[in-house]
């Protein structure tokens, strides 16, 4: 693992299906907020990569990583992004995509489900 992602980001393994699961408020966030994700490699290339791939790399360069580009214009801002309070600051638990795709948009909010840390033992792996 890169030394970026063990600096900034979760030291546990989350279920998606049981985040999603929870029953939290949706709350309206300035992008900028969350903007700094796309400076960070927490995505990858196939098949061989592994926290190889920053988003700003995808948004920059569609063409040259079409499947993620294709995740992003396929992404359905209808679902609010998961974030967590984590090292000071917000960290996303599941929808980079989302947050990509609505910035493309040149949208200023997205919508967010705020995890509180309390609740990591009921999404753990």
């Amino acid at each position: 693992m890169p030394a970026i992602i063990k600096e900034v980001g979760f030291d546990f393994d989350w279920d998606e299906p049981k985040v999603w699961a929870l029953d939290l408020p949706v709350e309206g966030m300035d992008i900028k907020e969350l903007a700094w994700h796309f400076d960070i490699p927490f995505l990858w290339t196939k098949p061989n990569g592994y926290y190889d791939l920053k988003s700003s790399q995808v948004l920059d360069s569609p063409d040259q990583y079409y499947d993620e580009h294709e995740r992003v214009a396929n992404a359905d801002l209808s679902h609010p992004i998961d974030i967590m309070r984590w090292r000071d600051r917000w960290l996303i638990l599941d929808g980079l995509h989302r947050l990509m795709k609505a910035s493309v948009m040149g949208l200023r909010k997205v919508e967010v489900h705020k995890v509180p840390q309390e609740l990591i033992p009921k999404i753990r792996k």
